[in-house]
């Protein structure tokens, strides 16, 4: 498998001996503006390390894959507005900011844009790939042609319930790194992780030994971070920073990004442990 873009990002962190962090959070929310922002914390800065990877989220109205802190964030920035086309400019804000972005979208959606268009407009605006947690290497012809035109990484997704065969099928589709779905706990809850997800990743490192593979959901804090760190080559994180969005939101002051930053801080050491 290729490292492509993305993974690039997460061997670099590798070479300076830590794991790689990756941040979701979705365009639109609160307002597209804001989100922008939003994502522009989350890439860090000279004084503060931030994401190694951003993970852009395009919100849907079915989005039957994504946790209530998520649905809900989704939701309202639906209702405020936001659209399909809104996602490039948040992958340049990433891009300008020095920080790799992808986009995690439902598959729909991009087969509404039309998937040549999505892909040279992501390609355009600076992005990195795709992650489609809807859509299998089977069902992906279409992707193939356009990812492959665009120089764009293709990220697909694995489970602990994905046999041996879908691991391996799925890893070799991969341009990028792999995404290993694995429920860590109820976020915010938990103490220590299942081993539900070392035992997927062991699984994958046997079945294609050279795939760089990043892990969600669950994780929360720093102290989780370093717990995924010790066996993923990235953690992944999403509600953990739209938790404190909603709750500026919700208090009406949605341009406080002190939350944000306190949490990316925390997961960004974690990572370094």
């Amino acid at each position: 498998m290729s490292a492509g873009i993305s993974g690039t990002a997460i061997q670099r962190a590798a070479e300076q001996g830590r794991k790689a962090l990756v941040a979701y959070y979705p365009v639109g929310f609160p307002e597209v503006a804001s989100s922008l922002a939003v994502l522009k914390t989350l890439c860090g800065d000279a004084d503060h390390p931030g994401a190694d990877l951003i993970e852009i989220g395009l919100p849907y109205s079915d989005p039957v894959l994504d946790g209530v802190v998520i649905q809900r964030a989704g939701t309202r920035a639906l209702a405020r507005g936001v659209r399909t086309r809104d996602v490039f400019a948040a992958v340049e804000t990433v891009a300008d900011a020095g920080t790799v972005p992808v986009v995690m979208t439902y598959w729909n959606l991009v087969d509404r844009y039309g998937v040549d268009a999505f892909a040279r407009d992501l390609a355009s605006a600076g992005g990195a790939g795709l992650i489609t947690p809807d859509l299998v290497p089977d069902e992906a012809a279409d992707w193939f042609a356009a990812s492959d035109a665009y120089g764009l990484d293709r990220i697909f997704l694995v489970s602990p319930s994905s046999t041996d065969e879908r691991i391996l099928a799925t890893a070799r589709a991969c341009r990028g790194w792999l995404y290993a779905t694995a429920v860590m706990g109820v976020t915010g809850t938990r103490s220590a992780s299942s081993s539900a997800a070392p035992e997927l990743v062991a699984r994958i490192r046997r079945l294609s030994p050279d795939t760089l593979v990043g892990v969600g959901l669950g994780v929360s804090n720093g102290d989780q971070a370093a717990d995924v760190a010790a066996f993923a080559d990235a953690v992944i994180v999403g509600s953990a920073f739209i938790k404190p969005a909603l709750a500026a939101d919700e208090a009406g002051t949605p341009d406080d990004l002190s939350g944000v930053r306190t949490v990316l801080a925390d997961l960004a050491a974690g990572v370094r442990r």
